[in-house]
């Protein structure tokens, strides 16, 4: 499979957005309400998240403007201080980003010369001499859940449990061991396979995190990273069959890596329990996450497509205009709608085909994630996840855990914890992970990357300021959706 098929060679806005951390601990946060900076955040959440936007790069320096998630960008004023709007003239916002080589940034204003800094809690520009108060940690913004893609090997990196190794040789992401969980932690990063086992520095799998699964990661814009050891010994494909570990001399950039998002591979199965396959049954899901428009790319590259006499081919582009299929959900099941207005289904010949006017059960397809044994899920204040001071599941964490998925029906799901337990569901509409008997949750995708769960009582479950993860809505709004 060639690299134009599978590497999106625009960086998304998502790749772009990193949280920085001080020399204190703390994360460059925006004030939205008071027009100011501070570093007071302890974790990573919407308002210490921003989009690096460089206009110009070069190995070890970039100029570029911090835009948050509102739209408003970091400004350094003439007396040093620091605030939060629009960009007066063309050079005014403007840093010059340098990449060190322990992995920090420095961000020195472009008109003044100084160096952004923090007190702990302030932030300024005040001085033009380099010290380690004008340190900045990067750490991409990007969700836990993600696929390490290799440039220079052009093939993904995938855990292989069996060898207790990890490979750099899949050419497409279609496999659950593609995937990997990213862990922060004290400054370091711990990737954790499908089958929650940790690289190490002696390049094999092992079942528990410790210091020598913590990597340093070097980050460029654009999720462009690199991991080390620290001590010299950098992460990079070696050997014939492209082991990934430590070596000290990486030629030519093999030891950059493309962080990506991981991405959401789905089976289809229809009425009459055949799969829809092209090659290995799967299909990438892309969708517009504004829009209830998607796309099924297939392991060959290409897209479903509508074509004459109301069939439909996996010989699409992905600029087609009749790849577009708009999708309903019912209960778990989903009906896709061709751009001439006809739903799919299946012909007796087997054959998929656009032909009913009015959607019936044989245009309803099951649908099941193929390569997504577990879920981590990320909503509007954070992870959902288990903390040590509450008994019920939270959803403001800055780590995941993670959701082991055990099918039960097409669209339906039982919610698994770590430890082997249910989810069980309160009265209130709260949950608990240490439930006894297995419950129904139905999962319904609403994008790429995007779900929204339909919990047992009924209900949608969604996050809440408050940091307690509830099912309380009848209707999908902003706290329903969840990014896995």
């Amino acid at each position: 499979m060639e690299e134009v098929e599978w590497m999106q060679r625009r960086p998304k806005p998502e790749d772009l957005r990193v949280g920085l951390i001080s020399w204190a601990g703390s994360y460059l946060t925006y004030e939205p309400y008071k027009n100011m900076v501070t570093t007071t955040a302890k974790g990573l959440g919407r308002r210490q998240t921003w989009e690096i936007l460089v206009s110009n790069e070069h190995e070890t320096q970039a100029v570029v403007r911090l835009r948050s998630l509102q739209g408003l960008y970091l400004l350094c004023e003439a007396d040093g201080s620091l605030c939060y709007d629009r960009p007066r003239t063309s050079h005014h916002g403007c840093f010059l980003l340098r990449f060190h080589r322990n992995g920090k940034w420095t961000l020195q204003c472009i008109i003044s010369g100084r160096y952004l800094e923090s007190d702990g809690h302030d932030v300024f520009c005040n001085s033009r001499v380099l010290s380690a108060y004008h340190m900045w940690t990067p750490r991409p913004a990007l969700h836990a859940h993600v696929v390490l893609y290799s440039p220079f090997n052009h093939c993904y990196a995938r855990a292989d449990s069996t060898a207790g190794r990890v490979w750099v040789d899949a050419p497409v992401p279609c496999l659950g061991e593609c995937g990997f969980l990213l862990h922060f932690q004290d400054g370091c990063y711990h990737l954790e396979t499908s089958t929650h086992c940790f690289l190490s520095h002696l390049d094999q799998l092992v079942s528990q995190p410790s210091s020598q699964t913590a990597f340093h990661m070097q980050v460029r814009p654009g999720g462009v990273v690199a991991l080390s050891d620290g001590e010299g010994g950098m992460l990079y494909a070696q050997g014939p069959r492209l082991l990934l570990g430590l070596g000290s001399n990486p030629h030519r950039g093999e030891e950059w890596f493309i962080l990506q998002h991981c991405p959401t591979w789905v089976s289809l199965r229809a009425k009459t329990r055949k799969f829809l396959s092209v090659l290995y049954g799967k299909y990438w899901f892309e969708s517009d996450n504004d829009r209830p428009i998607l796309q099924l790319r297939s392991a060959n590259g290409c897209y479903l497509a509508q074509r004459r006499h109301r069939t439909v081919l996996a010989n699409g582009h992905q600029l087609e205009c009749d790849t577009f299929f708009r999708m309903h959900w019912n209960c778990g099941r989903i009906i896709l709608q061709s751009p001439n207005g006809r739903f799919l289904g299946i012909a007796p010949n087997s054959l998929l085909i656009a032909n009913a006017t009015i959607p019936g059960p044989s245009e309803e397809f099951g649908i099941r994630l193929a390569n997504r044994p577990f879920l981590a899920l990320r909503g509007r204040y954070g992870y959902v996840g288990i903390s040590s001071g509450h008994d019920l599941m939270q959803c403001n964490m800055d780590q995941p855990n993670c959701i082991h998925l055990l099918p039960c029906r097409q669209g339906i799901y039982h919610f698994q914890a770590q430890g082997g337990s249910f989810w069980s569901i309160t009265s209130f509409g709260t949950f608990r992970p240490w439930g006894k008997f297995a419950l129904n949750f139905c999962i319904e995708l609403q994008g790429s990357n995007l779900l929204t769960v339909l919990a047992p009582n009924g209900f949608y479950m969604r996050s809440d300021r408050s940091g307690t993860l509830l099912a309380d809505s009848e209707d999908i709004t902003k706290e329903c959706i969840w990014e896995f």
